[in-house]
């Protein structure tokens, strides 16, 4: 008795409704709305179909099954506070979002839905996966896949957006497991890397798939489920894509369903539930998932898939733990400091100190210089950097020189990319150097120009490194300096200033002080190695800021 109305495909959202003809057993409808993870649409759809078969009638009421193909993310995102027409089901691809959702929901408060996430319906491990060409060139099959080349600069990689999609998400966790501190806090080569993948990253899996289609030679490798390889591969007429999970191990997509209840939910609508429920966990919902191209959700694979035809071979893969809600809720932090875009001036002592040997050979302004470049080469080009240098006189009646004026790193200045104009200017430095210090006066005028040209569309803020204390007599004094950045700081244009103290001989009190009053914050960097790391803490918590 049921009939499939129609598929309506709007903004990336695909509503497939289900509707029972009204007979002498129920009169009225009554709507149980699902969203679906768009993969595992064609399986709850068919298994939404054999229940309508029945003609299900709850307390009177014909039950309705609408079935919506969902990011889940958006998901995520929308149902603590969503009240409009809400679903009472959900299957995302990974417990993940459900958690964060669950977690959202109960800071909102008592008016937010109670999610109630069960067992899962199928599985789907994350894969890494590519164009044979580009599989090769990590040395795929002989070598096996290792997330360790995710890391590799020299390696091509496209991560997709942890906020949009369940593949980035994950893939930052496995990056994150295998780069951050215990205590949750990045370590620099974890900041690096994000910064370096970041820079290439896709709204959603399609777009990789979609560059192999393209052009399989230069098309980077990506992350994305086994059961997206299989459906790719099994559609695709050419250029079809390899995929194999990591050896270190991966996480495993678990498909759970959620149900979603509410205070004021129709009565009735938790039975029909209960009973759809019992059509998703069937046997022939069961067989379906394997046919489309899922694990069971003990992981078990169909036996005669091969590499030759599905793209990826049927056997155990090595899991680690889905992260919890508080591990997620942190990733996206993460990811959110690294991502967004910066508006910096860069400020360098050369006062004559800075000519003095460092623990590695080089003289102090030579490792300022090195770890500055470094930083500078994994920021994306709509960056926005400016440099100066500093010291007394430098070019009076100013103690300070501006080598490059702030703007995009792909801005065209003067003939080249203003990145390559950093790069030229930094090898300026060490000619530079002599004179004093001059850090207090040239402090004030670096906040002031960032400020003054600030821009809301960008995090905004002064970094400046020195290896010692303000020696200019005639600027003003740090107490005053202080007291001027509070008056002048705005909260609607915050503008923090990092301080960054070389060696042991920095007047480290006055730099927290001063940086401090802006909302920024002092780093100490005794060794030169050190520096490099500082400058990507720094980058790492511009979210926080000024509230670090």
């Amino acid at each position: 008795m049921a009939a499939l109305l129609g598929v309506v495909a709007a903004a990336g959202v695909t509503v497939v409704a289900l509707r029972a003809t009204s007979g002498a057993d129920c009169s009225g409808a009554l709507p149980l709305k699902i969203a679906v993870t768009p993969a595992a649409l064609d399986v709850v759809n068919a298994a939404a179909q054999d229940y309508q078969r029945s003609q299900p009638v709850v307390r009177g009421r014909c039950v309705q099954v609408q079935v919506e193909s969902r990011n889940a993310a958006d998901v995520a995102n929308e149902l603590p506070t969503a009240q409009i027409n809400p679903h009472s089901l959900w299957i995302p691809d990974s417990s993940m979002w459900a958690a964060e959702a669950q977690r959202q929901a109960a800071e909102t408060g008592p008016e937010a839905p109670k999610l109630d996430i069960k067992p899962s319906l199928a599985s789907s491990p994350l894969v890494m996966a590519g164009s044979e060409q580009a599989m090769s060139k990590i040395g795929f099959p002989i070598t096996p896949v290792s997330w360790a080349k995710v890391v590799d600069p020299k390696v091509q990689i496209s991560m997709s957006d942890p906020t949009m999609t369940s593949e980035g998400l994950a893939s930052l966790f496995v990056i994150r497991t295998l780069l951050g501190n215990p205590d949750g806090t990045p370590k620099p080569e974890l900041v690096g890397t994000l910064l370096r993948v970041g820079r290439s990253a896709v709204p959603s899996v399609r777009d990789s798939f979609g560059k192999v289609t393209t052009d399989a030679e230069k098309a980077p490798l990506f992350a994305a489920t086994e059961q997206s390889v299989v459906a790719n591969n099994r559609s695709a007429k050419d250029n079809a894509v390899l995929g194999a999970p990591p050896r270190e191990g991966t996480l495993s997509f678990d498909y759970p369903l959620v149900r979603v209840s509410r205070p004021n939910e129709t009565d009735g609508i938790g039975e029909a539930a209960a009973e759809f429920e019992k059509a998703l966990r069937s046997g022939e919902t069961s067989k379906r998932f394997g046919e489309a191209g899922f694990r069971t959700v003990g992981g078990a694979a169909p036996a005669k898939w091969s590499t030759d035809v599905e793209g990826v071979q049927a056997g155990d893969v090595k899991l680690i733990e889905t992260p919890d809600a508080n591990q997620v809720s942190e990733l996206l932090r993460t990811w959110g400091a690294i991502s967004l875009d910066m508006r910096m001036l860069t400020v360098i002592d050369v006062s004559g100190s800075m000519i003095e040997k460092s623990g590695n050979g080089k003289t102090r302004v030579e490792a300022a210089t090195q770890a500055s470049m470094t930083a500078l080469s994994m920021l994306p080009d709509t960056t926005a950097i400016g440099l100066w240098a500093f010291s007394t006189d430098k070019k009076p009646p100013n103690d300070w020189i501006e080598l490059v004026p702030i703007g995009p790193l792909g801005e065209p200045l003067a003939g080249v990319t203003r990145r390559k104009r950093l790069e030229a200017g930094a090898s300026q430095l060490p000619g530079l150097v002599g004179g004093g210090t001059a850090l207090n006066d040239t402090t004030l005028a670096a906040y002031r120009h960032v400020l003054k040209g600030y821009d809301p569309s960008k995090v905004n803020s002064v970094v400046l490194m020195t290896d010692g204390r303000n020696d200019d007599i005639s600027s003003i004094d740090t107490n005053a300096l202080i007291e001027t950045l509070k008056r002048e700081s705005d909260p609607a244009k915050p503008v923090p200033v990092i301080m960054v103290g070389l060696g042991d001989e920095v007047d480290m009190d006055a730099l927290r002080a001063i940086s401090a009053a802006t909302g920024g914050k002092a780093y100490q960097a005794p060794n030169p190695e050190d520096i490099r790391g500082v400058l990507l803490d720094a980058v790492s918590q511009r979210r926080c800021r000024p509230n670090c």
